[in-house]
């Protein structure tokens, strides 16, 4: 599988970047999803999709419990609760910044970075520069940069 192609799923045709990704197969739109979910909630999460939509060309996946944006691999997801949103950017680094709730690191280049929104306001330029960078991230970039930096430290051994 070439790093252009993308595996779909046989039973989901969700597209994945890695051939057989754990993930729960679901064919709920996002339509469906919304549906039972407060206003307050549903106007939050399309502020969100609109500043995830700003960063490029993006696949929004409904899940049974969330919503993932994915462009190879999923770099940001949110679940709608009553009042708030709750969610994650991937990065390629640890980025502290106190209205992150948690991070946690999956592998060297990939630290989920989780918040929660109640608030309009809330999603401000410093949320689109984490989505930029997230964006980056789904689009596996910094993984590109990190073999450049590889084979530079390689040739000058």
């Amino acid at each position: 599988m070439s790093r252009s192609t993308l595996w779909k799923c046989p039973k989901c045709a969700r597209p994945f970047a890695n051939r057989n990704q754990s993930h729960s197969c679901s064919r709920i739109t996002l339509r469906q999803h919304l549906a039972n979910k407060t206003p307050r909630a549903v106007a939050l999460f399309r502020i969100f999709a609109k500043l995830v939509k700003c960063c490029g060309p993006v696949r929004v996946v409904p899940e049974k419990t969330r919503i993932a944006f994915q462009v190879r691999m999923s770099f940001a997801a949110v679940a709608l609760r009553r009042d708030h949103l709750i969610g994650h950017v991937v990065l390629a680094r640890r980025l502290k910044n106190s209205r992150f709730g948690k991070i946690e690191s999956i592998s060297p280049r990939n630290h989920v970075h989780s918040f929660r929104f109640s608030s309009p306001n809330e999603m401000d330029r410093e949320v689109q520069a984490w989505l930029r960078e997230a964006y980056q991230v789904g689009q596996q970039r910094h993984l590109s940069r990190a073999r450049r930096r590889q084979k530079k430290t390689q040739d000058k051994a």
